[in-house]
């Protein structure tokens, strides 16, 4: 009661307050980041061990399993440890408890990793250590090609070039180019020349340790001059590495071209990216986890033209894969879905209330109410997601309940006699204490959200909290904000008849003609509502007369709709239609990685001929190439237009 009256005897300060929070509410949404899902922070730390020439067998027993014993009595706060040995390389997952910094874990799994340094084979280097979490998730992908330029200065230019100018872009995690060939510098022996000049191959390898090095070197003052001077005896050409000498026969030297070639070559390669048929590199951008998908993947797009102009114009770069397209319709979809509730919720109140009034101040209670759940939110740290904004969707019919109710009391003692002020204060006063108890019981329902563990915490507790705070707002609102806008609206209206207008409009005027078609409908749907309501009543009556059979009746329908529960299905998340499908090949084990290509060129020569799409499974069987999953675009025609196979 006290605030009623504390909100009408201090009008402007509220109407201030709701003036400053539409006023600060764009600074607060243009600061807090923009996602499809809230962030999920499970911290997870991988540790790359990479030696070459070792087998998996030997990696999981020398490297991983040396590791995992070291990391289980070191660091704090670890949930489970997972480990994968490939040929050459080790990778470790360590997943920490929520709530674990992952700082202070990589810097515990950093120092643990440089103390087993030494027990591990000879020649080992530091692992590398990689933080990420499961919000982060690659929102850009990038195709880079050209038809004039090698693999390798493709991946050459991917790397030094593309995603250098690319990592700026705050918010942007891009790791290294899928694809090409990463460029080395190949010296390839001829054995029969090296057998007939006596020679090993470690003798060419001591010959270009020994002679291409890099001193250091400095400055020489001569004179008024002062000279730089280069000791460096590396050489600038790559060619003139085929004459560095390796032995003296007989007054003969004998040069590394005699019994080698240098070369600019590439190492194995790994893995292959073709884009439309052609040879090229993946380069994929991934947002951190506190990062807005929206805003990084705007940075990236604004910054792609300046890098395509430090780059040769061969090379040719296109997008393929945006995850932010999905973000922003996915939020204009719920934005758009809210406001269609809200303007249905204003109409169906202008139809049972009958006042243009009390619709307008029901129609800004509500906004009001959506924004200070954004601003806490931000305040927080949450984000705008699917989840807060659904949350915000589902409270839009909560948060009608306390201005409508607060609004309709009032209307009651004013239409009953008295001061604008005395039934102001009566009609809110009265409902204080019921209202306070509807707007507890809403939130404690969402109580048990916060003791949620895992993924569905970072889920649903957001969405818990949108309600929760625009509901608590709601009532706020409703007890300064509501009475203090009736105060104003209702003063100049005069009770009487006319229940809600200060003078009838005749029936030859231009309003009267203007409005003939709404009030015709209020009073229709006034005299249906009216038999709605009593034909409830004889529904009532005669369920109340057969209390027995209705009970028996009601109870047999809700056990047969638990019949219908094993028909459901169950997931993680519902189906989402994205327009494309991805093809997983897998081609049987130890296939060479050049045969595994020359079979991709079977599926996608397959995919250009647009078959349907009820054929393309048994074009794979005919090719004999097991699928695990597909990723095709289908044209309208019902035939494939596009896909994307990925080589397992």
């Amino acid at each position: 009661m006290w605030i009623v009256r504390l909100a009408l005897s201090r009008p402007y300060t509220f109407i201030v307050f709701a003036l400053l929070l539409i006023l600060l509410s764009p600074f607060m949404l243009l600061r807090t980041p923009t996602d499809i899902f809230p962030v999920i922070n499970i911290p997870v730390v991988s540790i790359i061990w990479q030696y070459t020439g070792l087998s998996a067998d030997q990696i999981e027993q020398r490297m991983v399993f040396p590791q995992e014993r070291a990391l289980t009595t070191t660091v704090d706060n670890i949930e489970h440890i997972e480990s994968t040995s490939y040929d050459g390389v080790g990778v470790i997952k360590v997943f920490f408890h929520q709530g674990t910094s992952p700082v202070q874990g990589v810097a515990q799994i950093t120092a643990i990793s440089q103390t087993i340094l030494k027990q591990l084979p000879p020649g080992t280097t530091p692992p590398l250590i990689i933080q990420y979490s499961a919000s982060t998730v690659p929102i850009l992908q990038y195709g880079i090609g050209s038809a004039s330029l090698s693999e390798q200065e493709i991946y050459d230019l991917s790397l030094n070039q593309v995603r250098v100018g690319l990592i700026s872009v705050p918010g942007a995690s891009i790791p290294l180019p899928y694809g090409g060939k990463v460029r080395v510098v190949s010296v390839d022996l001829d054995l029969k020349s090296l057998e007939a000049n006596n020679l090993a191959p470690s003798d060419v390898v001591t010959a270009l340790n020994a002679q291409n090095l890099v001193f250091p070197s400095g400055t020489a003052k001569i004179g008024t001059a002062e000279y730089s001077i280069d000791l460096n005896t590396s050489p600038v050409l790559l060619g003139r590495l085929n004459d560095l000498p390796i032995k003296s026969v007989d007054g003969a030297v004998i040069r590394i071209r005699d019994v080698a070639q240098v070369r600019d070559g590439y190492l194995p390669q790994q893995n292959v990216v073709r884009l439309n048929g052609v040879r090229s590199t993946l380069l994929t951008v991934f947002k951190s986890g506190t990062a807005s998908t929206i805003q990084v993947a705007g940075g990236i797009k604004a910054a792609m033209p300046g890098v395509q102009k430090t780059v040769t114009s061969a090379l040719n770069i296109k997008q393929f894969a945006d995850q932010s397209l999905f973000v922003r319709a996915a939020i204009s979809g719920v934005v758009r879905e809210g406001v269609i509730a809200a303007a249905l919720t204003a109409t169906m109140i202008l139809l049972f209330l009958g006042s243009w009034r009390s619709t307008l101040i029901i129609a800004i209670s509500i906004p009001l109410s959506i924004l200070a759940s954004l601003i806490i939110l931000g305040v927080l740290g949450e984000t705008i997601n699917l989840m807060t904004l659904g949350g915000l969707a589902l409270a839009v019919g909560i948060l009608v309940d306390d201005a409508t109710v607060t609004i309709e009391n009032i209307e009651r003692h004013l239409q009953a006699g008295g001061t604008l002020e005395d039934g102001i204060l009566k009609g809110a006063g009265e409902i204080a204490l019921p209202a306070l108890v509807s707007t507890l019981c809403i939130c404690i329902v969402f109580v048990p959200m916060f003791l949620l563990g895992g993924v569905a915490r970072y889920l649903f507790v957001p969405l818990a909290e949108a309600v929760v705070f625009a509901v608590l707002a709601s009532y706020a609102l409703s007890r300064t904000l509501v009475p203090t806008l009736v105060m104003y609206f209702e003063r100049n209206v005069k009770r009487g008849s006319a229940k809600d207008q200060p003078k009838a409009p005749t029936r030859s005027s231009i309003l009267y003609r203007c409005l003939r078609p709404l009030i015709a409908l209020q009073h229709h749907f006034e005299h249906g509502f009216g038999r709605f309501r009593q034909g409830y009543r004889n529904l009532l009556q005669a369920a109340l007369a057969h209390r027995v059979v209705f009970a028996v009746v009601f109870l047999v329908f809700c056990l047969g709709s638990w019949a219908l529960v094993p028909l459901l299905g169950q997931d993680f998340f519902p189906t989402v239609d994205a327009g494309m499908f991805r093809l997983h090949v897998r081609a049987p084990t130890g296939t060479r990685i050049e045969q595994t290509a020359a079979l991709i060129d079977q599926v996608e020569t397959a995919i250009r001929r647009e078959i349907p799409a009820k054929d393309f499974q048994g074009v794979l069987d005919n090719i004999g190439l097991p699928v695990s999953g597909i990723n095709l675009s289908y044209n309208d025609s019902g035939t494939i237009g596009s896909a994307d196979a990925d080589i397992l």
